[in-house]
């Protein structure tokens, strides 16, 4: 059985993967659910910002400031 930390610790170290399998995941999405893509997008977003330290997908923002 994996517990919590190193199931974010594999995420933590796969930012990269996770981050394509949830834009693939929402692209699915649209397709299924014609009229909400900014809400998938949105949640996909939401996700990504979870995974890893940032977003990797977006290249135009900075990473999120360290946690106070």
């Amino acid at each position: 059985m994996v517990d919590f930390n190193q199931a974010k610790q594999f995420l933590d170290q796969h930012d990269d993967k996770v981050d394509q399998a949830l834009d693939k995941g929402g692209e699915a999405a649209k397709g299924r659910f014609a009229g909400h893509e900014e809400h998938i997008d949105q949640g996909v977003d939401r996700a990504q910002e979870f995974t890893g330290g940032r977003d990797t997908t977006r290249q135009d923002e900075q990473p999120p400031p360290p946690p106070a």
